[in-house]
């Protein structure tokens, strides 16, 4: 009775880690824009990509080693924005699944109004992507455009983080 119990709480425990995984929500910029502001006393990573973006998807590996360096971390948080079309989650989804991606990922269902919400998270930011923003207690202290490298992307979390 008792490896029958062990083995429902096992069952259970997986296909709640898989629920977790098997949904991505959709966010205006304002939702967003308020996510980062109550960030507070964090080093919040947000990062902008696309499945159809070849350097987003070649740096994402990186993102995922870092995420799970300092995911015990509470002074640190990870959110991957994903560009791609509201019309493509299904799409989204299992890319999150097939490339194992461990940190918080968002669908921005925003597209018509680029030109608004892109120079509101950086001036110089042409709309190119990946794009990677670093924030701390909701001020930005970092822009990177285009693909980071492993240490990189380590060495501006550490700067950063203390």
């Amino acid at each position: 009775m008792k490896n029958l119990i062990r083995l429902l709480f096992l069952f259970l425990g997986f296909t709640i880690f898989n629920a977790q995984q098997a949904s991505v929500s959709s966010i205006k910029y304002e939702d967003l824009e308020k996510r980062i502001q109550q960030e507070n006393a964090q080093l919040l990573v947000v990062n902008f990509w696309a499945t159809t973006c070849a350097p987003c998807v070649k740096e994402l590996p990186h993102f995922m080693e870092i995420n799970e360096k300092y995911k015990d971390n509470p002074q640190f948080k990870m959110i991957l924005v994903s560009l791609d079309r509201l019309v493509d989650k299904e799409r989204v989804l299992k890319f999150i699944k097939n490339k194992n991606l461990t940190a918080e990922v968002v669908l921005l269902d925003d597209i018509k109004r680029m030109n608004t919400w892109i120079p509101r998270f950086e001036k110089d930011w042409d709309g190119n992507i990946p794009v990677t923003l670093f924030y701390k207690s909701g001020e930005k202290v970092h822009f990177n455009d285009g693909e980071m490298s492993k240490e990189e992307l380590e060495q501006t979390v550490t700067k950063n983080l203390n």
